[in-house]
């Protein structure tokens, strides 16, 4: 078994940094493995914390039809560079510091689509951080779940955001699964709700 022998930082970025890692095994063998996190220093890694604080949120927010009373979830379709394409995910961003991440999954709503975000109650099995890309990433994201509502604006996008909102019905949710390309854990969600009844979209929240 391999254990954390040292910790170096190797890089001086804004909001993602790598870090390479010292690993010693029982025999005393060592070997390197290298880490990227939203981390500035060392001191905060959660190898150095032990703390799973929540780096960034995803906003699960449902959009209701006033005509039409249908169901429809808020989705972002916008460009990644690593992949050089463009991809569907839900509104998410960063925690800012001093901030929790329920607040900054209002914030973010707000920011990225111009909707209105009213949360609903649930318990913290469902919101509480869960880590993202383990194998090369310590970064964790809380999840918040809700309504929206309002009118769809770019108005408070960076001005280096290129996001597109969307609002997907069933059918939509079927078709963007089928041929887009889409994050893994806006994937699953959709997939749970592609089979989900109507009015009954929150249940699974319930202990």
């Amino acid at each position: 078994m391999r254990r954390v022998d040292g910790i170096t930082k190797t890089t001086d970025n804004r909001f993602l940094n790598m870090y390479e890692l010292d690993m010693k095994s029982d025999t005393g063998k060592h070997s390197r493995y290298f880490v990227a996190s939203r981390a500035e220093r060392i001191e905060d890694l959660k190898i150095s914390t032990r703390e799973n604080k929540a780096d960034g949120v995803i906003i699960y927010s449902v959009y209701c039809d006033e005509e039409t009373k249908e169901e429809k979830l808020v989705l972002i379709r916008q460009y990644r560079c690593p992949i050089d394409d463009d991809i569907y995910e839900f509104p998410a961003g960063l925690v800012d510091a001093g901030e929790d991440f329920k607040t900054a999954g209002k914030r973010e709503l707000k920011e990225e689509t111009g909707l209105d975000f009213m949360p609903i109650d649930a318990a913290d099995m469902f919101t509480k951080p869960y880590f993202t890309t383990i194998g090369m990433t310590d970064e964790s994201c809380g999840t918040v779940y809700g309504y929206a509502n309002g009118t769809v604006s770019k108005e408070g996008q960076e001005e280096n955001e290129d996001i597109e909102i969307v609002l997907a019905n069933r059918e939509e949710v079927r078709r963007i699964l089928k041929e887009e390309k889409v994050a893994i854990m806006c994937a699953y969600m959709l997939m749970h709700f592609l089979h989900t009844p109507k009015g009954h979209v929150f249940d699974f929240l319930m202990e």
